[in-house]
């Protein structure tokens, strides 16, 4: 045996325990099945071709505007284009917001312009504008730790740098939460550092939340190079003034859909394997990144099992997500809408981060079915997938299902890149490599087959599961 197949073998019964002769198994004629997919989909499955549609016939697809009505449209005729079984939709209804006109410049010491976008959801400007006197804070922490007189009459500068992927969760904070700290201390607007690890003159957009009883206060992102351009004027000593103008508003209640499609299940057509990414996409880009890729891939990893001429026995469902930019509205939904037939959802695991490749694979399962996953990430090993613990996110949106113990699993992809693009005019789809995403695909499609052809269930709705997920 090679140096790298007994470490392999090592992480393998580290990760996942050690398959014993009574542990139920897959039989080797499945394995080899899943292997002989695997292979096939890294060439034959349709994802690039899937997001190519979806970002040239619908393109930017913010919730609630005239474009998540045709992005909705998109999904029902794709899913029968491509020969899904069963399509359906189910209702998401939200409040709609609207971004209009957005610009910030330096009035002094220094006029210049800056590249601005409004935050997803603040309220907008005065008809004029915002003109005040700029103040800096690192972080977050930092301006919420700030004498409560050293905001008032202020625009509060939020100029917290994200430099790698992994420090999105803590950054982000200052974009979700700043607007109402700033304006507990007496701020009239706020503008952050976008949140991203690109140094492109283009801002990364998002969502924040306003807490109730506090004031609403506009909320911008400008570009990283902005933002270095602000805090060198303000390193000289001198006081630095900023004028924002914001046309953003609420746009009123907006009912859209979660797109469903199904491969019907051969032995047991009421239990399901749940696959998806979400629909909705802010309106800088086209979408292609985020998320787009996860759209395709899944919808792409289900057609070509069909294709294939195999017959999964449980069923294979592709949910296509509302609103996810916004709260994961769609997946809440979701979650509600089907928590009575939680037993029956073999797994769960969604694409949202961007097209790849798949890098680390884990899971979210009973005991029992633990030796299952060593032998289904034995099959996705050679695409290049490290063995993650027992502790799996399925992902965004099915975060609601995993809190009710659904069996999830958690398909790691590299997004080395990914914040690069993220919420950016930028993300569009010459930035899809057909390799990263097909390896993806190919990855989703496995997995699928796999989770659908299971022994046994994975756990969901047990006692095991919905103590872990609390």
């Amino acid at each position: 045996m090679s140096m790298k197949s007994t470490i392999l073998g090592l992480s393998l019964a580290l990760a996942f325990g050690v398959v014993n002769a009574a542990d139920p198994v897959f039989s080797d004629a499945e394995l080899k099945a899943a292997a002989s997919l695997r292979d096939a989909a890294l060439t034959g499955n349709l994802s690039y071709k899937i997001l190519e549609s979806l970002t040239t016939e619908v393109g930017p697809r913010m919730a609630g505007s005239p474009a998540d009505a045709r992005a909705v449209a998109w999904g029902v005729a794709k899913f029968k284009e491509l020969g899904f079984d069963k399509v359906w939709t189910e209702p998401v209804t939200f409040p709609a917001w609207k971004r209009g006109v957005e610009t910030a410049e330096i009035l002094a010491p220094f006029p210049q312009p800056l590249s601005v976008t409004a935050l997803g959801h603040s309220v907008g400007t005065p008809a004029g504008g915002i003109s005040a006197e700029v103040v800096r804070f690192a972080t977050l922490k930092d301006m919420m730790e700030a004498p409560a007189a050293a905001l008032k009459g202020k625009i509060a500068f939020i100029d917290h740098k994200m430099a790698k992927s992994s420090e999105y969760g803590y950054v982000q904070q200052g974009r979700s939460r700043g607007a109402s700290e700033a304006a507990k201390k007496g701020a009239l607007a706020l503008v952050i550092r976008s949140v991203g690890t690109d140094s492109h003159r283009l801002p990364h957009t998002g969502v924040m939340r306003y807490e109730e009883n506090v004031a609403q206060i506009p909320a911008a992102a400008i570009s990283n190079p902005d933002a270095d351009l602000l805090t060198r004027m303000l390193a000289r000593g001198k006081p630095v003034s900023l004028k924002l103008t914001l046309g953003a508003a609420e746009a009123g209640s907006y009912t859209s859909q979660n797109v469903i499609g199904e491969i019907t299940g051969s032995d047991k057509p009421d239990e399901y394997v749940v696959i998806g990414g979400h629909l909705d996409s802010w309106d800088l880009g086209t979408g292609a990144i985020d998320d787009g890729a996860g759209v395709a891939i899944t919808m792409g990893a289900a057609e070509f099992i069909k294709r294939q001429g195999l017959k999964p026995k449980r069923t294979i469902r592709v949910v296509l997500f509302a609103n996810e930019e916004n709260g994961l509205l769609g997946g809440a939904a979701y979650a509600k809408a089907h928590e009575a037939e939680v037993a029956k959802i073999q797994a769960a695991a969604e694409a949202d981060s961007g097209q790849g490749p798949a890098i680390k694979f884990a899971s979210f399962v009973a005991p029992e079915a633990l030796p299952l996953v060593k032998q289904m990430y034995s099959v996705l090993a050679p695409l290049g997938l490290a063995a993650g613990e027992n502790d799996a996110n399925p992902g965004p949106d099915m975060g609601a299902l995993k809190a009710l113990g659904v069996a999830s699993f958690g398909i790691g992809l590299d997004n080395s890149d990914y914040f690069n693009l993220h919420h950016t005019p930028d993300d569009t789809f010459d930035k899809i490599e057909p390799k990263r995403i097909n390896q993806t695909a190919a990855t989703y499609a496995a997995f699928a087959w796999m989770a659908a052809n299971a022994p046994i269930s994975f756990g969901s709705g047990s006692a095991a599961l919905k103590k872990g997920a609390k």
